[in-house]
């Protein structure tokens, strides 16, 4: 009785999460504009969502600052990594506990916070703030997933390395990076993922002039939901979709090599 009990809320639970989705995606198919009515299947607004200019730029701003950020945090985020790995037992439990505020603040915290230094700093929002402010909050996941992977590897092999004649920096690339390379893969995927489909922390560190594709949902919805808007949240859903099932397989394969 219990497990059927079980089974029965987890089914709610997903019903309410995912069906709205199913129907965003089965409503951008519907040849009419009617949400209410299906006029047929189509493609009509996937071709008017592709012939946008204003949704085509922002998401050339969205995949661009994803990939730079995605990049950035992971080579911030790996050295940061290491060098806390590399620390005595105390600073190392403080310097993991100033890691994870950022992960534990509301992202309008975050936002607000990052906007006010702008403003203070009289640094002009747009491109470069979003980006900055992407990758502010991508590092700290990525030090999340390389770090269990440095605590894995031989502690001893990097010493080896250096006494066997290897320079710090080939040590790095040829012993320590192999070894940690899927927690890297990793935290550089959930980087990425993250940084797409932000829209908080974006909104305070952009200008209207320079929108991803969450601002804009957020700016073209005061207005009304235009069919078009379907078609664009379906592919992003199915894009995360993918990208999370990609990094959730990469963790299993993790966890069962252990």
């Amino acid at each position: 009785m219990m497990k059927f009990i079980k089974r029965f809320y987890l089914s709610i639970i997903l019903f309410f999460l995912y069906v709205p989705i199913i129907v965003l995606i089965v409503q951008s198919f519907n040849a009419g504009k009617s949400r209410a009515h299906w006029e047929g299947f189509s493609f009509r607004w996937y071709q008017e969502l592709f012939n946008d200019a204003a949704i085509m730029q922002a998401l050339y701003v969205t995949v661009s600052i994803a990939v730079l950020a995605a990049i950035v945090s992971t080579v911030l985020g790996t050295l940061a990594a290491i060098g806390i790995h590399a620390m005595k037992k105390r600073p190392q439990s403080m310097m993991m506990t100033l890691t994870n505020i950022p992960m534990t603040m509301p992202d309008i915290v975050t936002g607000i916070s990052l906007m006010l230094l702008f403003i203070f700093t009289k640094v002009e929002r747009g491109y470069w703030t979003m980006l900055l402010a992407h990758v502010t909050f991508d590092v700290p996941y990525v030090i999340l997933s390389v770090l269990p992977k440095l605590k894995q590897m031989n502690k001893h092999s990097y010493e080896a390395a250096l006494d066997l004649g290897a320079t710090p920096t080939y040590a790095l690339f040829h012993v320590i990076l192999p070894e940690i390379m899927p927690g890297v893969i990793t935290g550089a995927m959930l980087a990425f993922t993250l940084s797409l489909d932000d829209f908080t922390v974006s909104y305070f560190t952009t200008s209207p002039l320079v929108q991803n594709l969450s601002t804009l949902i957020y700016s073209q919805a005061k207005l009304g939901i235009k069919p078009t808007m379907n078609a664009l949240s379906a592919l992003m859903f199915v894009s995360l979709l993918a990208l999370l099932l990609v990094v959730n397989r990469r963790s299993s394969k993790d966890e069962i090599k252990k």
